[in-house]
């Protein structure tokens, strides 16, 4: 739909960025009102088995799903102003509604079950692997140059049909890890907007993409900063992982995305060193335990005393120095 706006890059990269901000401010109250007389509050884990920090009790009853704003946003205006012939700019955008459809599926288990557990696992990761599955095969033969990932310091580097399952886990692995990060009041959004910004800077027919993206989860933010009065729920987390993923697929940077989107790593790392440690010290001394206070790492520095909004500050700071040092990888594989 480019021959709708002026297709000066510069025209279109404001419009990237001022439309899902501006419509974020103005469908935002409206949204949070109407959830919240939905009742469509995001239920707070109190399990014995990772009891949060008491302050969390107050979230109780925030409304969530607030995802459909900030993705349908980031949908509307790529629509508008990316150019929808480019097989990269589909996967992003099939890829991020499939995500997004899971995730109001998972958000709306939660609600009606007033519970902690939406869909099933397997089913997640069943949707999932669809998505990235097709999105995988359709860029291998659509866009063959995908298949040159960017090594630091070595440049492209040919993998051939590596390319599909390599897609594949990055495209998962992405979607669940921003998931697991979305933990506290605008952690997972703050480390999103730095993670595209630096990706906008790369990403070349995709920037356009990726500030919308930026610019939607800033607009996100302005509601959901501490104290948040929405949560993006899994509606919004496990789609903008996936779209973060699928523009490093397309980018041929899914190493660099490694760096870049340090924090999102970090915190699904946590979490496979937890239940990894758990189960292998029940089956050794009988009863299990934890490598972390608690997992994912954010809730680690919080049981360690940290405020949720030093939290919060420190992981953004980390995520945007990794995000210069993944630039600078870049840099080194165009040199090569």
């Amino acid at each position: 739909m480019l021959e709708l706006f002026d297709t000066n890059p510069i025209i279109l990269a404001i419009l990237a960025l001022v439309i899902p901000f501006v419509g974020s401010l103005i469908i935002g109250p409206k949204l949070i009102a109407i959830l919240r007389a939905m009742k469509a509050g995001q239920p707070i884990r109190t399990s014995c088995r990772g009891v949060l920090a008491p302050e969390h009790s107050s979230k109780v009853g925030t409304p969530t799903m607030g995802g459909l704003m900030l993705i349908g946003l980031v949908l509307l205006t790529s629509l508008l102003v990316c150019d929808l012939t480019d097989p990269r700019v589909q996967s992003c955008l099939i890829v991020t509604s499939i995500t997004a459809f899971l995730g109001f599926l998972d958000d709306y288990a939660k609600i009606t079950k007033k519970s902690t557990d939406g869909v099933s696992g397997w089913f997640k990761i069943a949707l999932q692997f669809v998505a990235a599955v097709g999105c995988s095969f359709y860029l291998y033969f659509a866009c063959p140059q995908v298949c040159n990932i960017l090594v630091p310091f070595y440049g492209p580097l040919n993998i051939g049909w590596l390319f599909i399952p390599l897609a594949i886990l990055v495209i998962i692995g992405t979607s669940n890890a921003v998931n697991l990060t979305d933990g506290l009041d605008g952690l997972a959004s703050g480390c999103m907007i730095i993670a595209a910004i630096t990706f906008a800077h790369i990403a070349g027919d995709l920037s356009l993409f990726a500030l919308t993206i930026v610019s939607a989860c800033a607009g996100f933010l302005w509601f959901n900063c501490n104290p948040a009065r929405v949560f993006m729920g899994d509606t919004g987390s496990l789609s903008l992982g996936g779209a973060l993923g699928t523009i490093a697929v397309c980018t041929c940077s899914e190493l660099l995305l490694v760096i870049i989107g340090g924090v999102f790593v970090a915190e699904a790392l946590s979490v496979m060193i937890q239940v990894a440690w758990f189960k292998y010290t029940r089956r050794k001394y009988g009863e299990g335990r934890r490598f972390f206070r608690m997992a994912p790492i954010h809730h680690h520095f919080e049981k360690a005393g940290l405020s949720e909004t030093q939290v919060c500050i420190r992981f953004w700071i980390v995520a945007g120095i990794l995000a210069f040092v993944g630039l600078g990888l870049f840099f080194s594989c165009l040199y090569h």
